[in-house]
C-alpha cells in the first residue's frame, strides 16, 4: 500500500514524536472537551506555534468519525479537485489509511473529482489536521483528502464547488465529519485583517457561501480556503445543519507582536 511521507513535520509541527505530542497537549490545554454533533468543521493550517491552539477548539468538540479534509492546493501542479483514492498518510504518531471505499464512491458520484497523487505530494493543508486527529483518537480512523485549487471567487467557481459539495452530501452519512482547512487573511495589519476576517465569517455563521464569496471578492481578502470552506458549508446544508459556532479567531501578531503584518486564523464547527 502506497504512503505518503509527512512533507510538512520538522517545519509546519515537530518531526519527533514526543516533541509533538507535547505541543499538541499544549494546544488542548484549558480548552473544554465537550463533544457535539459536528457535521463540518472550519481550521487553520499554518504553524502550530502559530495556529495549534485555535485548531485544537474546533478539534475538542468532534466525536470520533471518518474525516473528509479538504484543503487548498498552494502548489501549481495537481489537478482542480484531486483525491488521494487509496494508501496511507504517515506523520509522526503513526499511519492513517485513507477509506479507499468512500474515495471509490466520490470518484463515481462527481465528474468534477480527480484520482491525483501530486496534488497531494508536496502539499500541507490536510497534513497538518492528522496529528490533531491522531492525538485525540489515536490511528483508528479512516480519512479522504481533497485538494481544491482555488479560481477566482465567482460564481463559476462557486458551481463548481456546489457540483462536488453536492456528491459529497450524497455520498457520505452522519458517520462522516467533513473538514476544512484555510488560514484567513494573509501579511496585512492585524486591524484590518481582523476586520475584513470579520466580515467573511458572518457569512460562514449564516451559513451563506454565495454572500460569503461576495465579501472575499468585495474586500479582496486572502482567504486561502475559501473553496473547501465553501464545499464545506454546502455539504453541512445538505446533511442538515442548522447552525455554525465561531470557537475562536486569533492572528500570528498574537505570538510573534508584530501587527503590521498577520495572518487570521479561525476555527469554527457546524453543527
Amino acid at each position: 500500500m502506497n504512503v505518503r511521507p509527512p512533507v510538512a513535520a520538522g517545519s509546519f509541527y515537530p518531526l519527533e514524536k514526543d516533541r509533538l505530542n507535547k505541543i499538541l497537549e499544549k494546544c488542548f490545554q484549558e480548552i473544554e472537551k465537550t463533544e457535539k454533533n459536528v457535521i463540518g468543521a472550519i481550521v487553520p493550517h499554518a504553524g502550530y506555534i502559530y495556529s495549534g491552539k485555535t485548531a485544537a477548539y474546533a478539534y475538542s468538540q468532534m466525536k470520533k468519525s471518518n474525516f473528509l479534509i479538504i484543503g487548498p492546493n498552494h502548489d501549481v501542479f495537481g489537478s482542480k479537485f484531486g483525491i488521494m483514492a487509496q494508501g496511507l498518510w504517515a506523520t509522526p504518531l503513526g499511519r492513517v489509511e485513507i477509506n479507499q471505499k468512500m474515495s471509490k464512491k466520490l470518484l463515481e458520484n462527481c465528474n468534477l473529482l480527480e484520482n491525483d497523487f501530486l496534488s497531494h505530494k508536496n502539499e500541507h493543508s490536510i497534513e497538518v489536521q492528522l496529528p490533531f486527529l491522531q492525538y485525540k483518537f489515536g490511528n483508528n480512523f479512516k480519512f479522504v483528502p481533497i485538494s481544491v485549487k482555488n479560481e477566482y471567487p465567482n460564481q463559476d467557481f462557486l458551481e463548481k464547488c456546489e457540483i462536488v459539495g453536492n456528491s459529497i452530501a450524497k455520498s457520505i452519512d452522519k458517520n462522516w465529519t467533513i473538514i476544512a482547512s484555510s488560514d484567513f487573511s494573509h501579511y496585512v495589519p492585524k486591524k484590518y485583517a481582523k476586520m475584513v476576517d470579520k466580515d467573511a465569517i458572518d457569512s460562514i455563521l449564516k451559513l451563506d457561501e454565495k454572500e460569503f464569496f461576495e465579501k472575499i471578492r468585495k474586500n479582496n481578502i486572502s482567504i486561502c480556503g475559501f473553496g473547501p470552506i465553501a464545499i464545506a458549508i454546502i455539504v453541512a446544508k445538505k446533511l442538515g445543519a442548522k447552525k455554525a459556532e465561531l470557537l475562536k479567531y486569533s492572528t500570528s501578531g498574537d505570538i510573534t507582536r508584530e501587527e503590521k503584518s498577520v495572518v487570521g486564523y479561525a476555527s469554527l464547527v457546524i453543527e
